[in-house]
């Protein structure tokens, strides 16, 4: 798909003015004033959507993906490459790259703009639920959920920017001409329900706007925060005095049982290593009844391509074979715990937590990152300095019934985001009351 957009335009396409008409005179008041300082930049700019990240240069995608002055390696074209270069985001597993590209006019524009974006069959690998709202969907508007557009990191649970663009000056417009597309796009693809953007940062928000159709969503995840700690101790010791000797006890399960703990990265970790891991990692998937989305060849890709943006930690018995292990990513401010695994049939308590948990604090600590994101789920981080934290999603529905349904649940939903949070943080903190 392709069209073009001329700053010097007075009016969109018919298609996109009926969008604006029913946004209502507030949306049609900030796209005229989009118009107006597109108009001054005098160029004419290209949408597009590609089938695969292999249609973007890599340089260009990534200078789009650090525009923002933070690196995060999930949006990197190396990583987004390996989920579909190895199958593991893919039409055939229902995850159809509609990658979109905003590039001046002409053979080998220069790209101002991306979003990663997938036409999806299915709500698997997303964490943000909404197979409620497809039954609901079908039973309200007797139409199909699915297809939907969906912006995120394939089953990747991360906190980051969804709409991409490189910095210098326009890079605010270029957001908004963006966020517009995008939802012009959804409307343009027959059969398509909306139009899905999770797990963005706060401040993206404010391009995502509802005078464009979207509808903000809260979830929770568990964090940790570095408080400027220049050692692990002095985490523990902004910890009230019976979780600081909980942490120490469960830290020594590694030294109880005869086992070493090290952390390897990048070009330290060898193509049996990742075997190794991925061996762990299918364990851990049987395990939990959970779907491994991933394959051996996307672990291999991403030790081959991402360099030190890979830390695994491992675990070695006293034989010096390896039994459990830990993914992560780094980004300039945040360490990414992803995946754990370990040896069918082995088990040592505790050992997950220090493999997942205080292994990242101690990393990020060393490393000087702000904090440590550890994925979905689990109130029981809590005790282990993972604060709960507000998640964020925005949502396009295309049907104005069904939008006005999804909108007073997701006010509903919000109430009890906030009261959960509250209770979370006032009642199971870990930390020191403050002085």
């Amino acid at each position: 798909m392709a069209m073009a957009m001329a700053d010097s335009m007075t009016a969109r396409s018919a298609t996109m003015r009926s969008t604006a008409s029913r946004r209502g005179g507030a949306g049609r008041k900030m796209e005229a004033e989009r118009h107006r300082r597109e108009a001054s930049r005098g160029s004419r700019l290209e949408l597009r959507t590609v089938s695969s990240i292999a249609e973007v240069d890599s340089e260009e995608w990534n200078r789009c993906a650090e525009g923002s002055g933070q690196t995060n390696p999930f949006l990197s074209h190396e990583f987004l490459s390996a989920l579909e270069e190895s199958g593991s985001a893919s039409r055939e597993t229902g995850w159809l790259p509609s990658h979109a590209v905003l590039s001046r006019e002409g053979s080998g524009g220069e790209v101002l703009g991306v979003c990663p974006l997938y036409l999806k069959g299915h709500s698997y690998g997303e964490y943000v639920f909404d197979h409620s709202w497809a039954n609901a969907y079908g039973r309200l508007t007797g139409k199909r959920y699915y297809p939907k557009l969906q912006s995120c990191v394939p089953f990747s649970p991360v906190t980051g920017t969804r709409l991409l663009a490189k910095a210098g000056e326009g890079r605010e417009e270029v957001l908004g001409m963006l966020s517009t597309s995008l939802v012009t796009i959804a409307d343009e693809m027959e059969g398509v329900s909306g139009l899905h953007i999770t797990f963005n940062t706060r401040e993206e928000l404010s391009h995502l706007s509802k005078d464009q159709g979207y509808l903000p969503r809260c979830g929770i995840q568990y964090h940790w925060e570095n408080n400027g700690y220049e050692t692990f101790d002095d985490f523990l010791m902004t910890l009230r005095q019976s979780k600081r000797k909980t942490i120490r006890q469960e830290r020594k399960c590694a030294a109880k049982n005869d086992l070493t703990i090290s952390r390897a990265f990048g070009s330290e970790i060898k193509a049996k290593d990742w075997d190794e891991f991925y061996g762990f990692y299918l364990n851990t998937c049987d395990a939990k009844w959970g779907e491994a989305y991933l394959n051996r060849e996307f672990f291999h890709r991403i030790g081959e391509t991402l360099g030190d943006k890979v830390m695994v930690v491992f675990v070695e018995d006293a034989f010096g074979e390896k039994v459990a292990g830990a993914l992560n990513l780094v980004g300039s401010d945040t360490l990414f715990g992803r995946n754990w695994g370990c040896k069918r049939g082995f088990h040592v308590k505790n050992l997950h937590f220090e493999t997942c948990y205080y292994q990242a604090v101690e990393a990020a600590i060393e490393m000087k990152l702000s904090r440590v994101e550890a994925g979905a789920q689990g109130e029981h981080k809590i005790q282990r300095g993972y604060l709960p934290t507000l998640t964020y999603s925005t949502h396009y529905i295309k049907d104005p019934r069904f939008r006005m349904v999804v909108e007073n649940f997701l006010k509903e939903e919000k109430h009890q985001i906030d009261y959960t949070l509250d209770v979370l943080r006032q009642e199971l903190s870990p930390y020191k009351a403050a002085a």
